[in-house]
This record gives C-alpha cells, sequence and structure tokens, in this order.
C-alpha cells in the first residue's frame, strides 16, 4: 500500500507530489508511541487521550502520512501530509483492512453477538466446522485462536487493526472460517467495519455496558449495527424467543434463520430435553434435517447456546451428523459452568456470569443439578455499570441459599462503597450474618448473606463452609486470571483460589 493507495480507500481527492503520494506504507498505526517510518498513523480519540495531541510526535518518528479529524497547525505539517476524515475510527478500520489484503474476504467470517453466550456459543461453531474436518480461527473473550496457537484477549474483539491482522495470518495459515464474539463496544467504535461476515448470531440482550452506552436502546442499536452490515447473500441467525427479535429480523437484508424454544422458531427442540449434572440430551428440527444433540454442557441454559450453534451450522452449510458430532465434542469452556475438583464431597462451579440474567440463568442451571445448598460468591466490577449491582444481589439471593458478596476487580472504587450498592439489592430478601460460618447455622430457616472484600478470604471461607452434597459457585471473573484493584492489576484466579482452600482444608 502507497500513501496514494490510502487516499483511495478514504475516498479522498487530494493533489500530493509523487514523493508523497508514492511513499510506501510499512504499517497502520493508532498508538504513537508504536511509530515507526513509513507508519501511516490515524489518530483517535480514546478513553483517557486523544490521539490528536500526538501528531508532532507521529511526524517527528517518520510517519508516512497521518490521518485525523482535526488538522494540526501549519508549522506541525513538513514532512508528511495530513488527512482530514470526518471519523478517524472508521477510516482507521478501513485502512487495517486493505493494509492486510481484505482478510475478511478470505475466508468464511462468521460474527456472534448479544449479551449472554456468546462464548459457549463460539466455541460450539468452532467445533462443529472443525468436526467436519475444516480449520477455524477464535477471536473472543477467553483468548484468540490460530489452529495451535493461542494469544491473549486483551479485548473480546480486538482493536481494528489488530482485528485485521489476526484474520491475515488465520488466512495465510489456511483457516477456512474464523468464528467471532463481536462485542457491542466494538460495533460502536467501529472495529469490525470493513470485515465481510457469511453468518451472524444474535443469542439475546439484557441489561450490561450502560456506563459505556447509556441505555437500552443506543445497547441495542450497537449491536443491530452486525445485522444492518450484511448483505444479501449472508445469514442472519436470530433468537426469535428475544424481545428485540423482530427488530433484527426488519432491519437486515441477510437471509434468516430463527431458534428458540416456540413454535414461531425454525430451530427448535422436538419432544423433551433431558439435562442433569452430565450434560443434555434433545432433538431439535432444522431446516436441514433432525440434529440429535448430545451435550456434556450442564444447564437449561445451554439449550440456547446449542440452538444458536446449530442455526450457525446450518448457514454455513453443514449437515446434521457433523453439527451433532461438534456439539458432541465440545466438552467445556473454560469459566463457563467449569468444575473445580480436588477430592471434595461438594460441588465447586467457576463461572463468567456477570449480569443478572446470566447470573440468574446460571443459578436456576445449578439448582437443576443440586442435590442440596448453593452457596454464591459474586462481585460487580468497579467503574462499571452501577445500575445492575443490586439487580446481581437480588438475583444472586433468589437463586442461592447462601450468597458471599466480595470483590471482583473493583479498579479505581473502593470495594466496600461497591458492595454497599450491591447490598441494596438483598434488603427484605436475606439477612446480613457476620461471617460465613453464621450462614450455615442460619440454613436452612432463611436466607443470610456475609459480605468478605478480600476475594481469596471469601473462597476460603465458602469452602469451609460447603459440606457435602452442597454445590459452591464463584460467579463474575469465570476464565480471568487477575484482580484490577486501582491501577494495579495482579495474578487471580477463582479456580487456583478454589484448589488451594480446598487442598488446605484437607491437609488439616
Amino acid at each position: 500500500m502507497t500513501v496514494g493507495d490510502a487516499l483511495k480507500v478514504l475516498g479522498l481527492k487530494v493533489a500530493l507530489p509523487p514523493e508523497w503520494r508514492n511513499r510506501e506504507v510499512a504499517g497502520i498505526v493508532h498508538d504513537s508511541r508504536k511509530v515507526v517510518p513509513g507508519a501511516l498513523f490515524v489518530a483517535v480519540r480514546g478513553y483517557h487521550s486523544d490521539g490528536h495531541q500526538f501528531i508532532s510526535q507521529a511526524l517527528q518518528q517518520g510517519a508516512a502520512a497521518v490521518v485525523a479529524e482535526e488538522l494540526p497547525v501549519a508549522a506541525d505539517v513538513a514532512e508528511a501530509p495530513v488527512f482530514s476524515v470526518p471519523d478517524s475510527r472508521a477510516a482507521l478500520a478501513l485502512l487495517s483492512a486493505a493494509f492486510y489484503g481484505h482478510p475478511s474476504q478470505r475466508l468464511a467470517l462468521v460474527g456472534i453477538t448479544g449479551t449472554n453466550g456468546k462464548t459457549t456459543t463460539s466455541y460450539l461453531v468452532k467445533a462443529i466446522i472443525e468436526a467436519s474436518g475444516g480449520m477455524s480461527g477464535l477471536i473472543g473473550t477467553i483468548d484468540y485462536r490460530i489452529g495451535s496457537r493461542v494469544y491473549p484477549a486483551p479485548n473480546t474483539t480486538p482493536e481494528s487493526v489488530d482485528l485485521q491482522r489476526l484474520l491475515a495470518e488465520m488466512a495465510d495459515q489456511g483457516a477456512g472460517h474464523c468464528v467471532m464474539e463481536v462485542s457491542s463496544h466494538a460495533l460502536a467504535m467501529k472495529r469490525t467495519l470493513g470485515c465481510r461476515f457469511v453468518s451472524a448470531a444474535f443469542t439475546n440482550l439484557t441489561q450490561d455496558h450502560l456506563d459505556f452506552h447509556g441505555d437500552m436502546d443506543s445497547y441495542f442499536r450497537a449491536k443491530l449495527q452486525l445485522f444492518t452490515g450484511l448483505a444479501p447473500n449472508a445469514t442472519a441467525v436470530v433468537n426469535s424467543d428475544d424481545a428485540r427479535a423482530d427488530e433484527i429480523i426488519a432491519a437486515t437484508k441477510a437471509r434468516m434463520i430463527t431458534f428458540g424454544l416456540s413454535d414461531r422458531a425454525e430451530i427448535r427442540p422436538l419432544g423433551p430435553i433431558t439435562h442433569g449434572i452430565d450434560g443434555l440430551a434433545f432433538s431439535a428440527r432444522t431446516p436441514a434435517g433432525t440434529v440429535v444433540v448430545g451435550s456434556p454442557l450442564v444447564g437449561r441454559h445451554n439449550v440456547y447456546n446449542i440452538l444458536t450453534a446449530l442455526g450457525v451450522g446450518v448457514s454455513l452449510g453443514f449437515g446434521p451428523g457433523v453439527i451433532a458430532r461438534g456439539i458432541a465434542d465440545m466438552r467445556a469452556i473454560p469459566g463457563r459452568m467449569e468444575k473445580v475438583e480436588a477430592g471434595q464431597s461438594f460441588s465447586v462451579f467457576v463461572d463468567y456470569a456477570h449480569t443478572e440474567d446470566a447470573l440468574a440463568r446460571l443459578l436456576e442451571a445449578v439448582r437443576e443439578v443440586a442435590p442440596r445448598r448453593i452457596i454464591t460468591l459474586f462481585g460487580c466490577g468497579g467503574d462499571r455499570d452501577r445500575a445492575k449491582r443490586p439487580r446481581m444481589g437480588a438475583a444472586a439471593i433468589e437463586g442461592s441459599d447462601a450468597v458471599i458478596i466480595t470483590s471482583d476487580n473493583p479498579r479505581s472504587e473502593d470495594p466496600l462503597a461497591i458492595i454497599r450498592e450491591i447490598e441494596e439489592g438483598l434488603r427484605g430478601l436475606a439477612k446480613r450474618v457476620e461471617n460465613a460460618d453464621a450462614l450455615v447455622t442460619n440454613l436452612p430457616r432463611a436466607k443470610h448473606y456475609c459480605v468478605i472484600p478480600d476475594r481469596r478470604q471469601a473462597i476460603a471461607a465458602a469452602m469451609a463452609t460447603a459440606e457435602a452434597g452442597d454445590v459452591v459457585v464463584l460467579a463474575g471473573k469465570g476464565h480471568e486470571d487477575y484482580q484490577i484493584i486501582g491501577a494495579s492489576k495482579i495474578h487471580f484466579d477463582d479456580r487456583e483460589e478454589a484448589r488451594k482452600a480446598i487442598e488446605a482444608l484437607r491437609g488439616r
């Protein structure tokens, strides 16, 4: 790509001297610290800084050109051209796609969006693709995968330049598909602009991320962009049981496949659904024929995730046999109702549930397989949607026999202040006691909760409190292996802490 090529991508008609127009672009960057000679720097406004403040720095470091929404003073422009665009984020995405050779056109890209179920569904779809003998990349909340290579995932959906780089690597490695979780943040920030999706799925919409979007309509409109951007020959796979389904169906030009539990859904269970601690089994009606489902995933909420995956599998042209094999092969998803086994007499599940709806569904699923009591431990993240905190508290106590409220990435907020807001949701539903031992003493006469702000201590207390046949649910962090306290990010893994606590109890 030359600077002249970049102008064509952006639709800009600017007269440039040949020495500028013919400059080779060495890379697309939006972080001025990463500018090397020949890079094209795109000035983007971020949460904590504005790239426009670093245009001079980028030019001094040898940028071949700069793209920005605001032009610097003339004195700063000497060695390279600076182009004005109405939307730097859109420009960054389009330039990145072009620089990497439009990789989404070299593989079948599947996008999955919704509040809950994206990660489990993406793993199921990847398993279906691999059951067909194909190779698939994966981009999502837990990690990014290309064949045997695994990369950490700083964002559910990467920034556009990183996304296009990953897609190009997948295509170069021979992947025929990529399954991607598409977050509302990414859609609002135009990270997926320039991507061609062959299939896109909508799981559901419940309250989340209102700290970013402001209200539910704005949150939904961000999700909707994935479907309004689909071509007529792509497929939209939509949960027809969700209240927003009809709006998506009306807005997209793509072919439609609906799934759900009601008779209006094209993909739906036929007959009874059996479920237990060993998994799920049911038959499903699909446009490709009946699929006999047998899955080790636990909980009725996973029926929806499986139906979503069935819809995507059908949209990609796979038959019932391949789809059934893929579903059966997906044994576990990290941090999604993940069992912790350390020789204890009670069950421990670690799950990423961090919204009211996700927590309620999780606890409903656990109740179906719990022989005795459910003890739930959870917290709410700092610097995030405060409105959901009391609702999370209510969902936790309504679905549990006892609750331990603790910290979950408090960030810059006071953990005790977060906990106080959670407690508002438990008023009238449960009584606070001073420690975890009192939770057991008071059961089963009434529901009680306690507060242990230190998450490590809280997990140890939960393990010490549990008795044979109980189920302990550690909710909120799931696969995450860190805690963010203030500006520090420290290693912390619920699964590791649970095992350590159990082993310490066994060693007494």
